[in-house]
């Protein structure tokens, strides 16, 4: 078997030196130059070629059969991945320190390994430390097993002979491969020892979660192919203090993107929310100035949350824009389409804005709900304590409806809301029973129903 040839590719412009530089010859750029392997030709000596003939079909002749799922016996976590696990993919889970990552995996790992073969690879601690973790925590500890181990070739010879339905590695940035030189952790590390694991996935139909770091402005450590390469990514948001987690689909080959799970962490681990739009709705007794209810759609289902706002009066030359789970920009942009539409400035107050539990709300469906606080704080005037808002604003002041506004109006009234202000386009034929709805079509008409 010919040697593996070592070569430093160019993080920036992909040219690849025989020996390391500080500054790419190509580009310019310094401190781009990280190290890799180029494989060997092959014994016929052709580079590259396999020599077979590759398999090509029609679309017509594929089978579409639907991939077989297994679940992990968490409700929220299979939800985020698509409706459970499938064979031979690849998770890979980023979020803060302290956040829950190894907990829900140890969890999950556990409840599978008493119905299928399960293997727990930690680089990180001890399997004392994995252990003590599992008792704290009740689980069954009787199926499971664990190995330390960071080299990846040890473990995949290992992983071979133990043969694995489940198989996590935490954390991707422990691992290494003796192939290269470099230390633990960096980019050429992360990125073949993510390649060795993948191809491993899929050859063997070994479903992996790997563990991955994140760096301080909250993305995951390591090169940026490293979610290209695996099928589905999953983010832990929330604070490390706080009691609840929300586990976030960006990326999944086999399942809805922006799929939201909610947890709740306890001293027996991470326990799965269901309803999470009671949780988010424990509010005041009493109607509070600043403060509206609104339907924003995570993944596939509706979920209600509240939105605060406080405006007060600047000393500054320049007032504060700041917001919490929402767009800082979309902020600006709605506050000029409120002078310029509702006549009313906000030019000398500072406004602020948070939305309750630590949700981040991403989609344009906040717009009118942003709009009626940020007006209910200005005049310091509660709102309906049974209100709910939801509706996009354009930059002419009209309301533009938004995806799924029938379900999000069921779940409205599920939790007992009697009134809704949505748009045109969202209006139902027939309201839910006990829910009168308020169409829209511009801001001005949204302004003068938000007090009757």
């Amino acid at each position: 078997m010919a040697k593996a040839k070592r070569m430093y590719g160019c993080t920036e412009c992909g040219a690849t030196f025989p020996k390391w530089a500080g500054q790419c010859g190509e580009c310019g750029a310094w401190n781009t130059l990280v190290e890799t392997v180029v494989e060997g030709a092959t014994p016929s000596g052709r580079t590259g070629w396999a020599g077979d003939k590759a398999n090509i079909k029609t679309l017509a002749e594929v089978s579409v059969e639907e991939i077989p799922r297994f679940s992990t016996a968490s409700g929220e976590l299979d939800r985020v991945l698509g409706g459970g696990l499938v064979d031979g993919s690849v998770v890979l889970i980023g979020g803060d320190p302290g956040i829950g990552k190894s907990t829900i995996l140890l969890q999950t790992l556990c409840n599978i390994a008493t119905r299928f073969p399960a293997l727990y690879v930690t680089g990180e601690e001890s399997q004392q430390q994995v252990a003590m973790r599992a008792r704290r925590l009740d689980l069954p500890q009787d199926k499971l097993k664990v190995m330390t181990e960071t080299c990846i070739e040890s473990i995949i010879a290992t992983v071979r002979q133990e043969k694995p339905k489940v198989m996590v590695i935490d954390s991707i940035q422990t691992i290494f491969t003796e192939q290269l030189q470099s230390a633990p952790g960096g980019v050429a590390q992360v990125r073949e020892s993510a390649a060795l694991l993948v191809r491993f996935a899929k050859q063997s139909g070994t479903a992996i979660f790997l563990v991955g770091h994140v760096t301080k402005e909250g993305a995951l450590a390591g090169p940026r192919v490293l979610e290209h390469m695996v099928d589905t990514v999953l983010y832990f948001e929330g604070e490390s203090d706080g009691r609840l987690r929300l586990l976030r689909a960006v990326k999944n080959r086999f399942g809805a993107v922006n799929e939201l799970g909610v947890f709740g962490m306890t001293d027996k681990g991470l326990k799965e929310v269901s309803n999470p739009s009671a949780i988010f709705l424990t509010r005041a007794q009493e109607a509070v100035p600043g403060s509206v209810v609104m339907a924003t759609w995570e993944g596939s289902r509706p979920m209600l949350v509240e939105v605060q706002a406080l405006v007060d009066t600047s000393h500054l030359g320049n007032p504060r824009r700041v917001t919490l789970g929402l767009d800082q920009n979309r902020l600006a942009m709605l506050l000029a389409v409120l002078h310029r539409h509702g006549g009313i400035p906000t030019y000398d107050q500072d406004v602020f804005l948070n939305v309750v539990g630590g949700v981040k709300v991403l989609e344009t469906a906040s717009d009118l709900a942003l709009m009626a606080a940020v007006i209910s704080s200005l005049r310091n005037r509660p709102l309906q304590h049974d209100l709910l808002v939801f509706g996009e604003i354009g930059l002419s002041g009209e309301i533009r409806p938004v995806p799924s506004g029938q379900e999000r109006l069921k779940e409205a009234a599920k939790h007992g809301f009697k009134r809704a202000i949505v748009p045109k386009g969202n209006a139902p034929k027939e309201a839910p029973p006990g829910l009168q709805v308020i169409a829209v079509t511009r801001l001005e008409q949204a302004l003068d129903a938000l007090f009757d």
